[in-house]
């Protein structure tokens, strides 16, 4: 049985992610396959290199660090991010909190990271190899639009993977794997809307229309994924992982405490369920 794990993103929300990764590494397990949506992508690598507690310690040590993470990046011309890109895909992993690039590759699984090809609107699915220190392909999937530029990859502009497929679950399944752990970003009950900042982002990206298609069909694609979740719950092959409540973070929060208390509801969550997840499989 070829087993996976579906990572979905959601900026600094994704803590929860990383809780219940580290706690995933801590109890030995790890799937054959996995996919990831933007931060999902991110701080996934890290689970696959079997790094316990390396995310945390980067959003702890530098989330207040202006070169990391603040409006200043947007007025590089080289830069045009809320983040420091090179800082975050380059100066961290390769320098500052290393990246285990060695173990990473030692992962006999698939590991496959959503983007959004900014021309046809579609979803692609780049494998991440960690053969490239600059990281793009992590870049491409975090590109969330309006906070950064386009990620062009060999002739490909890319954005954010969230915006065509938030839950890629029917992509792991295509790819074979039999039965899937999908961790979510978001409460039991949560749907999305089409907010008004969302419009106003799909205006700016008017001369890409399929683009500006994606953002503002995006809420009802992403809540017929939950409600196709759901039928693979009761079919027996999701078990779905989400946080008690997301009320309240931001998407780039600054208060600490809610940062590990989100941490700490996956990371605690998953020493909980972990026989539950282990009899879903062995199923």
């Amino acid at each position: 049985m070829k087993t996976g794990i579906v990572f979905e993103g959601g900026a600094f929300r994704s803590i929860y992610s990383c809780g219940v990764m580290d706690a995933l590494l801590e109890l030995d397990f790890m799937p054959d396959y996995i996919i990831g949506v933007s931060a999902g992508a991110a701080y996934a690598a890290s689970y696959a290199s079997k790094q316990v507690g390396r995310n945390l310690k980067i959003i702890m040590d530098y989330r207040d660090d202006k070169r990391y993470m603040g409006l200043l990046n947007m007025l590089d011309p080289g830069n045009r991010s809320l983040y420091g890109l090179d800082f975050a895909y380059e100066t961290i992993p390769n320098e500052l909190v290393p990246f285990d690039y060695d173990t990473f590759r030692e992962y006999k699984g698939e590991f496959y990271c959503v983007v959004t090809n900014v021309e046809t609107g579609k979803p692609e699915y780049l494998p991440y190899t960690g053969l490239d220190k600059t990281n793009t392909v992590l870049k491409a999937t975090c590109a969330l639009p309006v906070f950064f530029p386009y990620i062009n990859i060999n002739g490909t502009n890319y954005m954010d993977g969230g915006l065509s497929d938030s839950i890629p679950v029917e992509r792991a399944l295509a790819d074979g794997c039999d039965k899937l752990l999908v961790v979510l970003t978001r409460e039991p009950g949560y749907t999305k809307t089409t907010s008004s900042v969302t419009k106003q982002a799909a205006k700016i990206y008017k001369n890409k229309p399929e683009l500006a298609r994606d953002l503002l069909t995006r809420a009802d694609k992403y809540n017929r994924q939950l409600e196709r979740l759901d039928r693979l719950e009761r079919e027996g092959k999701a078990y779905v992982m989400r946080p008690v409540s997301t009320k309240g973070f931001k998407r780039t929060e600054k208060d600490k405490t809610k940062i590990l208390s989100l941490y700490n509801d996956g990371y605690n969550q998953t020493y909980n369920q972990i026989e539950a997840i282990r009899d879903f499989f062995k199923a």
